[in-house]
């Protein structure tokens, strides 16, 4: 009778060892995507403003620690959106890659630094579409 227990330790610790040895390309690559600047070499790429992107979040929010947002979109073969948040310290909040069996939803909650533009970039297999809301955020509630 094999011993089991053995047998799975074993491959437990060989599918560990293995992610610690990929692990560092895998940070590197995830660092670059949140980088600070990742935001400038999209704004200058072949983007289309549409307003076939519904955003919605609230024009005012008190303080930045859990603005709602939520996205939905009629632009067809949609395979990726993603959420920024231009002056926060690391734009990139978030990116989903959707089925193309889904619907273009996307609900979350973002932290945001200050008063910004909140970017929604949606690919498709055509293009990469974009859409933007700003938000202000108010310390204490009150709002001018």
């Amino acid at each position: 009778m094999p011993d089991h227990r053995r047998t799975f330790l074993k491959n437990t610790m060989l599918l560990t060892a293995s992610a610690w040895i990929h692990a560092p390309s895998v940070h590197a690559q995830l660092a670059d995507s949140f980088s600070p600047d990742v935001l400038d070499g999209v704004a200058k790429s072949d983007i289309i403003d549409t307003d076939k992107i519904d955003i919605k979040l609230p024009k005012i929010a008190e303080k930045g620690m859990a603005v709602p947002i939520t996205v939905t979109s009629s632009l067809a073969n949609i395979h990726t959106i993603s959420l920024w948040v231009e002056k926060n310290p690391v734009p990139l909040v978030a990116t989903f890659r959707l089925s193309s069996q889904l619907d273009a939803f996307v609900s979350a909650r973002l932290t945001m630094a200050e008063t910004s533009d909140v970017i929604v970039l949606v690919a498709t297999r055509d293009a990469i579409y974009r859409a933007k809301e700003r938000v202000k955020i108010v310390i204490g509630g009150c709002g001018t």
